[in-house]
């Protein structure tokens, strides 16, 4: 099974990407991961992603098309596919749709995080991680049982992205909405859109999620 996680910044496609990883198996494709792994591998097509990111330049969507093609000819493409910050627009929609037909594969369903974009502010404004461990907390939701000090590991270190501010995420939101909405039309037309409540505990989200694919959860 093939599955497109939509949503906007911090609507928790990540973490929901490596639950359905780790319970059914399947292999996430991030665009960022294969940018960075393309970047170090040497081959012709990493050359040119190296290229183009050392001039500071945006990767176009022929290169990341390229990209995923090496994943479906790969291991990964014997697998079922979690796609991760792709497709972005409309055009890399129908770009994918082309690549997987291709191959005699298809996406199978569309998954719609849907946030309120007051909360989904305030869910980002407040996280902060551990700068040792990596562990994520929020001020409000999830809070260090000892303050200053991480549940995990002990550390006392933390860090905010410097984007993890309102006016920095309006911005994002205000990309998704002009550049990504689009796709839940797209996908809705095709019969392929299933929308859960993204702002849900973890796991009923991942249950959600699940049963809207039709994937069992394990036993």
């Amino acid at each position: 099974m093939n599955i497109i996680l939509l949503g906007p910044p911090g609507a928790g496609k990540g973490t929901q990407a490596r639950i359905l990883v780790e319970k059914h198996g399947l292999v996430q494709l991030s665009t960022g991961d294969m940018l960075r792994a393309a970047k170090s591998s040497g081959t012709e097509l990493g050359k040119r992603v190296a290229e183009v990111m050392a001039r500071g330049d945006l990767v176009t969507d022929d290169i990341v098309i390229g990209l995923i093609a090496e994943q479906l000819d790969g291991e990964a493409g014997r697998h079922g596919l979690i796609f991760d910050g792709f497709p972005r627009t409309l055009a890399q929609a129908d770009a994918l749709e082309d690549l997987l037909a291709g191959r005699g594969k298809q996406i199978d369903a569309v998954i719609e995080m849907r946030v309120d974009e007051d909360a989904l502010v305030a869910r980002i404004t407040g996280r902060f991680t551990c700068a040792k461990c990596g562990e994520v907390y929020h001020d409000a939701t999830k809070p260090t049982g000892k303050p200053g000090t991480c549940d995990v590991c002990g550390s006392t270190e933390f860090i905010r992205r410097a984007d993890d501010n309102e006016d920095a995420v309006r911005v994002r939101m205000a990309a998704y909405n002009r550049q990504t909405a689009p796709l839940i039309g797209y996908y809705h037309a095709k019969g392929k859109l299933r929308t859960v409540d993204g702002l849900g505990e973890i796991d009923a989200i991942a249950a959600a999620i699940s049963e809207a694919v039709g994937l069992a959860e394990p036993a």
